[in-house]
């Protein structure tokens, strides 16, 4: 087995999710879940096919955003991943519809950090081992900071 790294290559406005699913009806199933979630959300998703051509399968409203996914993909080459791409939404917009996708297994990470994906390859395949989500942290929370987290949340329409 050996282990590497791959930098997911975004542009620092653009959320992303990663996940893991099992169907070839995941493409269309999640183009319907993010496309009624806002109308006003643009994204771009590719879907790594395990098995039968094995292609990476795209799908989305954006075309920039559907060919990062489909590069980002490729990069990654993990059997039945996939990657979402995110502009004007977030992913606690959308979270919650991609999971509920029948086909989705899982999800590694949603954020608008920079990621990377660790992947494992075998004779068999790749797979994503885990994720690197952003940096680590610097300090603990004081009372200050928790003043500023509770009034961010409030100036951005997420809290009462």
């Amino acid at each position: 087995m050996n282990l590497s790294v791959v930098t997911i290559e975004k542009p620092e406005d653009v959320n992303v999710i990663l996940g893991q699913a099992h169907f070839i009806k995941t493409v269309e199933d999640l183009h319907e879940a993010l496309a009624g979630t806002s109308p006003h959300l643009k994204f771009g998703f590719a879907f790594c096919e395990a098995s039968g051509p094995r292609l990476v399968r795209h799908s989305g409203n954006d075309p920039g955003l559907v060919e990062l996914a489909t590069k980002n993909a490729q990069e990654i080459g993990a059997g039945h991943s996939f990657i979402v791409f995110l502009r004007e939404g977030y992913p606690v917009n959308v979270l919650n519809a991609v999971k509920q996708v029948p086909e989705v297994c899982g999800i590694f990470c949603a954020t608008a950090n920079p990621v990377e994906v660790l992947v494992a390859g075998t004779g068999l395949g790749r797979a994503i081992v885990g994720v690197v989500d952003g940096s680590p942290p610097r300090g603990v929370e004081t009372p200050a900071d928790e003043a500023d987290r509770k009034a961010l949340l409030r100036t951005i329409g997420y809290k009462l």
